[in-house]
């Protein structure tokens, strides 16, 4: 009853506007003592969320970070944490009574600023959003190397926060989706640094290996100067002791950077289904792996996957002493994979947008593995996606084989079960390759592929290997097929503008383009070209007609559109629609992306479910032969028009568009997880 009594009274101070300015008037007061009740009656009023949306009406958010920059000179220095049982980023932060209004004040700031959406959080100034952001990073890097070790942070101060660590990082990483983290590369630097020096080597990259061969690329042939774009990176590492600085400086400050999904368009809904892994230590196969293959099997023992118990534990959090047995198990032949080091270095942060850029793709990853002398860490396997292997230190031998399935494999999808069968089987035909440190190797996906160390003492390396794999991931959108849905559905709707609704009556429009978009599909799963990027997005991509990169995918788009045109794949369209419902399968779950295209969510939703899903194939399937014959000859003529008036140029400009609203997201999540990772640069 009290609690309800409560509620009602802070609803019914909320609803009050003069209150509210008196509140923020008081957080302006030059007196502590009245500063200190205004922070205290915003927390209070903060409980709720009527109160939170009513204090950010009222801009009490900028108010309470200018308070907060006026008298948080000395407060870094006095924090502490609290621990609790219910995990590391739980602990609370606290700090002596001499500095509880910088405390009280940054309490009620984190609050706010975890109950912002994108616009509330765009109306904070950027220099105001950006001083006080500086701030709270310079109180993640005093804290964080508590978070590991129990003995720190074990003793309470005089006043305790309701703020936890992982409050501290959810405002971090909020914040940073407004700013920039990570440096810009020119181009032609990245394409010399990796591609070689002659101005026509990524030309002759793409036409003659990209998703066709594996390459070599000497150290020789590359432009390793001052330049070059790995420098900043292996300048961060010292060379005498890269084992010791990787498995104990780095790991010691790196933290969990939970997977965000390939389709997630909004970087908020991200924080509201992960908030709580935020801040978090390392996890267990999600950000890093200690294994070694058997090479006879042809299987990996995992180092801590062993101690899991898979009825009680899903994952492995890193603690203190897990560094200390890396170090322990790398000495034993492990090899150590370090995941997502795009989002824990600025530098190689820098490289991969640069890639992405290149590639026409939302985002490009990067990790590191770090192997012993005489091991082997991966079994042999393939990827499905492309990567650059990049040799930092030391030496590699690489064994590759040729994929029997043509077809590239998609991001994502379940291996293919007689690629994956290859794979446990040595190939009688192989390449070998022995990578050298500066070489880059690219892999294209599907090739089966492993690498082992030998005996050989480099100078300066003992043996080791550290390489970086730079993998460019090509998501559903961004293949050929991708591009065709795109092109199929932007014609439709510029049809449906253009041409009366009375001209349109007469054929069924709506379902032919569905059933073309199925049929699309089904010439994607047989046809290898159908699922090669498309590089329109690409920064080097020229309308210029005489520009080989737009003269190549031209091509591309002229063989699929004439392969569109010459199906005649009617009735097995409509049968393969058909078993997919029988089994309650979604059709067109590959293309739920395209949804993307529409800018409310709203209308995104309503105009989607009746583009694409209100599909009742049955109906067709069992109408009679009279009406299934008047819906053949409409599906071919909605195809020819379609296959006749398509072009290219008209697609790109929308379809960056597409690109970009992917980038964004995948930008702010880099910049919020660079935030977190200031001290590794």
């Amino acid at each position: 009853m009290a609690s309800l009594c409560v509620f009602e009274m802070n609803q019914q101070i909320a609803s009050d506007a003069e209150i509210l300015e008196s509140l923020v008037s008081g957080l302006r007061s030059s007196s502590r003592r009245v500063k200190l009740s205004a922070c205290c009656a915003v927390s209070d009023l903060s409980t709720s969320l009527v109160g939170r949306q009513r204090l950010l009406e009222h801009s009490a958010l900028e108010t309470l970070m200018v308070c907060y920059l006026q008298v948080a000179k000395y407060f870094v220095d006095s924090v502490a944490l609290f621990p609790v049982d219910n995990g590391f980023n739980r602990s609370h932060i606290t700090a002596g009574k001499e500095h509880e209004l910088p405390l009280s004040l940054l309490d009620a700031v984190i609050v706010l600023v975890n109950s912002c959406n994108v616009k509330q959080l765009e109306r904070v100034p950027s220099d105001l959003s950006e001083s006080f952001l500086f701030l709270l990073k310079e109180l993640w890097i005093k804290l964080h190397p508590r978070m590991y070790n129990s003995l720190v942070c074990s003793q309470q101060k005089d006043l305790l926060s309701n703020m936890t660590v992982n409050d501290l990082a959810e405002s971090i990483f909020r914040l940073s989706t407004r700013v920039k983290c990570a440096t810009f590369l020119p181009i032609d630097q990245i394409k010399r640094s990796i591609f070689g020096l002659p101005q026509s080597s990524f030309k002759d990259f793409i036409v003659g290996y990209w998703e066709v061969s594996p390459f070599l690329i000497s150290k020789t042939s590359r432009a390793v100067d001052e330049e070059d774009i790995f420098n900043s990176f292996l300048n961060s590492i010292n060379p005498k002791d890269v084992v010791h600085h990787l498995l104990s400086s780095v790991l010691h400050c790196a933290f969990s950077c939970p997977p965000i999904a390939s389709d997630e368009l909004d970087i908020f809904n991200f924080l509201k289904n992960e908030r709580d892994s935020l801040g978090m230590p390392i996890i267990y196969q999600q950000d890093i792996r200690v294994l070694k293959a058997e090479r006879l099997s042809n299987t990996e023992k995992h180092l801590f996957l062993e101690n899991l118990s898979s009825c009680t534990e899903s994952h492995h959090v890193f603690s203190f002493d897990d560094v200390f047995t890396c170090e322990e198990a790398y000495k034993d032949g492990y090899t150590v994979a370090m995941r997502g080091i795009e989002f824990r270095f600025k530098s190689i942060a820098a490289i991969t947008e640069g890639l992405a850029s290149l590639f026409g793709q939302p985002s490009v990853g990067a990790n590191l593995y770090l192997t012993p002398r005489n091991s082997q860490g991966l079994a042999r396997h393939y990827d499905d996606h492309c990567v650059l292997v990049c040799q930092l230190m030391g030496t590699k031998q690489w064994t590759i084989s040729s994929p029997r399935n043509k077809l590239l494999p998609r991001l994502y999808e379940p291996l293919d079960g007689s690629q994956g069968s290859n794979v446990h089987t040595v190939p009688n035909e192989c390449t070998q390759i022995l990578l050298k440190e500066g070489d880059i190797l690219y892999i294209p996906r599907g090739y089966i592929h492993e690498a082992h160390t030998t005996n050989d003492v480099q100078k300066d390396s003992a043996g080791l290997s550290l390489h970086l794999t730079l993998a460019i991931e090509v998501e559903a959108p961004f293949e050929w097929e991708g591009f065709v849905h795109s092109a199929l559905h932007l014609w439709f709707q510029d049809l449906k503008q253009h041409v009366s609704s009375d001209s349109m009556t007469g054929t069924p429009y709506a379902a032919c383009i569905r059933l073309m978009h199925f049929m699309v599909m089904l010439l994607g799963d047989a046809d290898p070209m159908f699922r090669k990027a498309c590089l329109v997005n690409s920064i080097c991509f020229s309308r210029d007609t005489n520009h080989w990169l737009y003269q190549s995918q031209v091509a591309i788009f002229r063989y699929i559109i004439d392969k569109i045109s010459e199906s005649s794949k009617f009735m097995e369209t409509l049968q393969s629609l058909e078993r997919l419902i029988q089994v309650e399968e979604d059709p067109f779950r590959r293309i739920r992306w395209l949804e993307s295209f529409y800018c409310k969510e709203e209308e995104a939703n309503e105009r989607y479910e009746d583009y694409v899903l209100h599909v009742d194939a049955k109906h067709i399937y069992d109408s009679h032969p009279e009406e299934k014959e008047t819906l053949e000859a409409a599906f071919f003529t909605v195809k020819s028009e379609f296959c006749e008036q398509v072009l290219l140029e008209d697609v790109v400009p929308r379809y960056r568009l597409l690109l970009e609203k992917y980038s964004k997201v995948r930008k702010q999540y880099l910049n919020g997880m660079l935030s977190l990772h200031r001290d590794l640069d």
